[in-house]
């Protein structure tokens, strides 16, 4: 759940018909424990793809041909690693990412940073609809567990990027696209196991074209895992269904997805000494009870369903032009429940009690803490392509609604409450429009030049007592401008500028009356491509003014705090190539050097300001290194060896050596075989990840605090440091079978 207020808010014959019904029945039914694994990447038994499926994502996409930063990701580099974590782990070796797990080991709430920008400063869209929560503008991708069995490709566009719908993108945008139209009727049956009894099992099916138009398809899936961290468990449930129609002119695809994620907490941390002498330990749900005995409270959980409609209608109107046009639903509800000590009767509004004499006015309790919400929108595009113009004019129009409430659901002294009454119940809207016009024109053979403007108009209201009374309108003006020089069939250049805008999130209302951030985005780049070797070379320079940056404190209910700094800028080149050595073997590396700084840093220690000079950025190592080194001796076997450097880091702005992350190196190993059967059983695939194979002590996430103490010393003020940390897991596996119908 992780709401805003916590760190995280051709036509077929008999046996094709009697072959589909029987898999139909068979997704339908579940196979919940059935054996199977990932796809293979070489099997086609999905059938082709209809082209028309891109056109879901073409408004917000990019190619070669713009100049854009970006990498693309699709089912085929997925498929092997694809066991049951999540997406920001199969991200992670994508150029300048750094990815983390609250419960070590990828299943659970897991995270992801780009460029050193957190997931509130990454945008992130599924179909072209925003998927980013409204208000804390964070993506919890635990509310989709297994999505990337549904996904066909994603696009990470690093920077500003395009204009695209929903929160603004300060450091990377994301977009997915879902499960294409299949002609041919398939099925499959996943299911992998690992460490941490880490289980996961799916099923999926597609009835193929029926009647030359129709198609119905589907997923369900159930990840379970106890996770590197004590008690950090998760259990997982979630569901697919497409239905689409399809002409020669025409897509129409209805959508409906969503997941059940029920998670203990881990996102608390431990501190150095913890993480020295026992790096496994979770303080959520510790308490002690009437004897004196530590205890854990075995509900300290995270509850929370979140379901998803999309509708898109995608016409050509003629050779020239198209449209597309979405309506989408989401519903999200849903609690995180805590055990809590010696609680204030003042925070529940209970009155005081005299019990044997003595005025009680604290007690232990059992207390929920829910948010129920909607979300819901259109987003529309129009495309012209013709000749040497390619234009789009988009935009949308989407509304949040959110109910934030909490239940005591127990209490030893519960003076004059009632069950299910509210000691807090608060309301907060917020609106985004969005509208676009972009275009790229070639001028010649060589040069082209892209323009891409946007205003988005956002309000939000909200009045709970962290924000206090918020009644904000935002309205931002996103110019962007490029041009692309084609020096030859291997060589292209680009050079771009790019606006961007955003508005504060909930919890940064906690300390003021936040600015909005603004971001000036220089990118300059060159791609070459061959046969046999691609490169990638981008250099970019981000401006930011009143950057909200991570402080890296925590609020009470473990969100992560932000604050304007003025001036900052994050300056880098980034360097990704991809090089085949002859039939069998391919390197993929790719490195990330930036320097991050807040300019003209100030900052009260021991009771003085003061000007710290440029600091480094909190979460922003100044290297990110990644290497895919892969070796396929035939068709059917795929090994890889996957390795991965994150430099070191700050988790605070004031360059203090206790928030640093210590640099940690990862490799990881993965093999798959497919096995041919060409019956009834099409394949059977067999996948083996073993993930940190030198069961090096990785740190991947923190937090850092200051305090000032006026006590210890009478008449001086200290400031006082500390940190929390959140160790990955030692060496882990996960190993997997597919049998695809």
């Amino acid at each position: 759940m992780k709401p805003f207020y916590l760190k995280r808010t051709p036509r077929i014959n008999s046996w094709h018909r009697i072959k589909t019904s029987l898999l139909t029945a068979l997704a339908v039914f579940g196979l919940a424990q059935a054996v199977t694994a990932q796809q293979n990447p070489t099997d086609s038994l999905e059938g082709k793809k209809i082209v028309l499926d891109e056109v879901l994502v073409q408004a917000i996409r990019v190619t070669k041909d713009f100049p854009i930063t970006f990498s693309n990701l699709d089912e085929e580099e997925i498929a092997p690693r694809n066991l049951g974590q999540d997406i920001p782990i199969l991200m992670n070796y994508l150029p300048a990412v750094v990815t983390t797990s609250d419960a070590g080991a990828g299943v659970g709430y897991t995270g992801i940073r780009v460029r050193g920008s957190d997931a509130t400063r990454v945008n992130v869209t599924i179909n072209g609809i925003p998927y980013n929560d409204a208000e804390s503008q964070g993506t919890f991708w635990v509310n989709m567990p297994d999505f990337a069995s549904s996904t066909q490709s994603l696009q990470l566009q690093r920077g500003v990027g395009t204009s695209t719908n929903g929160e603004a993108a300060f450091g990377a945008s994301i977009n997915m696209l879902t499960d294409a139209f299949s002609e041919e009727v398939y099925g499959r049956i996943s299911s992998s196991i690992g460490s941490f009894n880490t289980l996961r099992n799916n099923v999926k099916f597609s009835t193929g074209l029926i009647n030359e138009h129709f198609e119905l398809s589907g997923r369900l899936s159930r990840i379970t895992s106890d996770g590197y961290i004590d008690r950090a468990s998760s259990e997982l449930d979630s569901y697919f269904l497409q239905g689409a129609y399809k002409d020669d002119n025409t897509l129409v695809k209805a959508l409906l997805f969503g997941g059940h994620e029920v998670t203990y907490q881990a996102w608390n941390g431990i501190d150095a000494e913890t993480l020295r002498s026992n790096r496994t330990f979770n303080t959520a749900g510790m308490y002690t009870d009437e004897n004196g005995v530590t205890q854990f409270y075995e509900r300290e959980e995270d509850n929370y369903k979140q379901d998803h409609f999309q509708l898109h209608w995608n016409e050509a109107l003629n050779p020239y032009w198209s449209s597309n046009i979405a309506v989408h639903y989401t519903r999200g509800r849903g609690y995180f429940e805590q055990f809590k000590e010696d609680e204030d009767f003042d925070t529940y509004n209970f009155e005081p009690l005299t019990v044997d004499g003595e005025v009680v006015n604290t007690t232990d309790v059992i207390r929920r803490r829910w948010l129920d919400n909607d979300f819901y929108g259109t987003v529309v595009s129009l495309n012209h392509t013709k000749e040497d113009l390619n234009l789009i004019i988009g935009g949308g129009y989407n509304v949040y609604k959110g109910d934030h409430f909490g239940e005591v659901i127990w209490a030893r002294f519960a003076s004059n409450s009632d069950i299910r009454d509210r000691y807090y119940d608060d309301n907060s809207t917020k609106t985004d429009f969005n509208i676009y016009v972009k275009a790229n024109y070639k001028l010649d053979n060589q040069w082209s030049i892209f323009g891409d403007v946007q205003y988005r108009g956002v309000g939000y209201e909200a009045n709970g007592e962290d924000t206090g009374l918020v009644d904000d309108t935002f309205n931002f003006f996103n110019p962007k401008a490029g041009v692309t020089f084609d020096l030859d069939q291997n060589n292209n250049f680009y050079l771009s500028y790019a606006r961007a805008n955003r508005e504060p999130n909930r919890n940064d209302y906690e300390n003021g009356s936040p600015k909005p951030e603004k971001l000036n985005d220089y990118e300059l780049g060159w791609r070459y491509v061959s046969s046999s070797f691609q490169l990638n070379a981008n250099a970019y320079y981000m401006r930011y003014k009143d950057q909200l940056v991570l402080t890296g404190e925590l609020n009470d209910v473990g969100a992560p705090l932000r604050a304007n700094v003025g001036d900052s800028y994050r300056l880098g080149l980034e360097l990704d190539a991809n090089i085949s050595l002859g039939d069998q073997w391919s390197i993929r590396p790719n490195v990330a050097l930036s320097d991050n700084r807040n300019v003209d840093f100030v900052f009260q220690r021991d009771g003085v300001l003061q000007d710290l000079g440029n600091t480094k950025i909190a979460y922003s190592p100044n290297l990110v290194a990644s290497n895919i080194l892969a070796f396929a001796p035939n068709k059917n076997l795929q090994l890889s060896v996957l390795s991965k450097f994150v430099g070191k880091q700050y988790m605070g702005n004031i360059d203090s050596e206790a928030s640093t992350l210590e640099s940690y190196s990862q490799t990881d190993l993965n093999i798959q075989y497919a096995i041919e059967v060409n019956s009834f059983v099409k394949s059977i695939v067999l996948s083996g990840l073993v993930n940190n194979v030198f069961d090096a002590d990785i740190v991947s996430n923190g937090y850092f605090f200051t305090y000032d103490d006026d006590w210890t010393n009478p008449g001086t003020i200290t400031t006082i440091e500390g940190a929390g940390y959140y160790p990955q897991a030692g060496i882990n596996f996960l190993v997997g079978t597919t049998v695809n119908f």
